[in-house]
């Protein structure tokens, strides 16, 4: 009711144990715990929680600005509510080797299946962006080391972006990647990857799972399933498309009450209060006091 029935730690599990099958793991962007649990319902492997959405929530944008208490609160309210696992994206780890192992041990402590770190420096930006700058690879290196290092649960997730690709070339990125595993890295994340021939050239460098960002408007073409699948990748993310389509939705509907002076004609665009409910659980809550959930709709 309140939280999910799964423990963090059993949400861990299924989620190593999930990717041990080789199976491409779904997990689209949630930027709020009712998208969560949506997404949940509908039945896809895991949660993906996004710095880009959660910036934008904020008005914000992607370039380092939001602190670690309000990422990591975020990210609790949303895995809270779900009973599948869910990432975090933690952007550099807020800081240095120290503060990336801080930022390992709230996340974890808050109920995150595992987060990614990246190698650029702070100030960051979008990943889809061009001229980001990275940190050597040595202090990224000392970063994953000290995460991994900080985590109490060996099922939590440490993965390591690298932007390198985009900077430095695919060669430069693979070999990051690879200092990155050997300093711990349970899983990569390479990041605005555009050809086949670079996930696949990925897939035979790199023995660890292996991240696929479908973001649209992005550097990446958008693959299906299938095609990732055949690249040998082993989760694919839509990082911030539940934002995207619920600004759309809103923007357009919200004109057309301006222009016609009524929300009339727009309300069969909207979820009703009956979906709503269901999505909330409503009627669960009866069981602690009748008097809560007493009507009908």
């Amino acid at each position: 009711m309140l939280f999910t029935q799964k423990s963090a730690a059993e949400k861990r599990q299924d989620f190593r144990d999930a990717l041990a099958t080789g199976r491409l793991l779904q997990m689209p962007g949630a930027h709020s715990p009712i998208i969560a649990r949506i997404v949940e319902e509908i039945g896809f492997d895991g949660i993906y929680i996004s710095g880009g959405a959660l910036s934008a929530e904020l008005a914000l944008p992607d370039i380092g600005l939001t602190s670690l208490s309000e990422v990591t609160q975020r990210g609790r309210q949303i895995a809270r509510v779900v009973d599948v696992p869910a990432i975090i994206d933690v952007d550099t780890g807020f800081g240095e080797a120290l503060n990336a192992a801080r930022t390992i041990q709230e996340v974890e402590e808050l109920g995150m299946a595992g987060c990614h770190i990246e190698d650029q420096i702070n100030i960051k930006r979008c990943g889809h962006l061009d001229n980001k700058t990275l940190v050597e690879t040595a202090t990224m290196a000392q970063k994953i080391a000290a995460a991994v290092s900080a985590r109490k649960d060996p099922n939590f997730l440490i993965m390591a972006r690298t932007d390198a690709k985009g900077v430095e070339g695919l060669e430069a990125a693979i070999n990051r990647a690879k200092a990155y595993v050997d300093a711990g890295a349970d899983a990569i994340f390479p990041e605005a990857l555009i050809e086949p021939n670079e996930y696949d050239a990925f897939r035979k460098a790199v023995d660890v799972p292996l991240l696929a960002n479908m973001t649209e408007f992005g550097k990446t073409r958008l693959y299906e399933k299938a095609e990732l699948e055949a690249f040998g990748f082993n989760i694919a993310i839509y990082p911030v498309s539940s934002l995207r389509l619920t600004n759309k939705a809103v923007e357009d509907n919200y004109r057309q009450l301006r222009d016609d002076g009524t929300n009339a004609k727009i309300v069969d665009n909207m979820q009703t209060r009956q979906r709503l409910y269901e999505v909330l659980r409503y009627e669960d809550y009866n069981q602690f006091d009748q008097n809560l959930f007493n009507f009908k709709l």
